[in-house]
């Protein structure tokens, strides 16, 4: 099971995003990597510069690795409808995700850690799959013996933005994937038409 285990304030820097949560490095200096920064004088970036640099951001975000990702363009394709909308759509249903979005974890990279090592179930069965896909209706739970741990009761502590297609019971530390989400309901900043553009070449 692949992940990027390299530096993350650098990639954030580099699309000038906080795309891994929270970074103080980024607010301190928001410029590009590199020993100029911003002094060196950089080329107009190409069409094709702007599509792959738009893919990759979308890679580092979700947490995924070029053969993983670019399996999932490819299911996204097969499906009807609008292919970069279907892309995103499927990776907001997979499991790590949506235990980041349900706040269980502060960030994808905890969320997937979790699934892992074997914190979290789905419909009362563990899986250890992070990139398990859910389905509407499935119910997404901290294990009994796991609600306990540090990582995830600071976590739900801190509070975290609800989403339309996901339901959470405090009671139970558990959350319902209602739906696959719209593409308006989705937050992240990216533009999914400049993936199917470097994928249609």
């Amino acid at each position: 099971m692949g992940k990027y285990i390299g530096p993350k304030s650098k990639i954030a820097r580099r699309f000038g995003e906080a795309i891994y949560g929270a970074d103080k490095v980024l607010e301190k200096r928001n410029v590009p990597p590199g020993q100029h920064g911003l002094a060196r004088k950089r080329k107009k970036v190409s069409e094709y510069g702007t599509q792959l640099s738009e893919k990759q951001k979308a890679k580092y975000t979700y947490g995924l690795l070029e053969k993983q990702f670019s399996r999932t363009y490819e299911q996204a394709a097969r499906m009807g409808g609008i292919t970069g909308e279907n892309l995103l759509k499927l990776l907001e249903c997979r499991l790590d995700n949506v235990v980041y979005r349900l706040g269980i974890a502060p960030t994808r990279a905890a969320a997937r850690q979790l699934v892992s090592h074997r914190h979290i179930c789905v419909n009362g069965s563990v899986v250890n799959i992070p990139s398990y896909s859910l389905r509407a209706g499935d119910v997404v739970s901290v294990r009994e013996k796991s609600k306990s741990l540090e990582v995830i009761t600071e976590s739900l502590a801190g509070g975290r933005s609800r989403y339309a297609w996901l339901e959470w019971d405090a009671a139970t530390m558990s959350g319902k994937f209602l739906q696959k989400p719209e593409r308006e309901e989705i937050p992240e900043n990216i533009k999914e038409q400049l993936i199917v553009e470097l994928y249609s070449k």
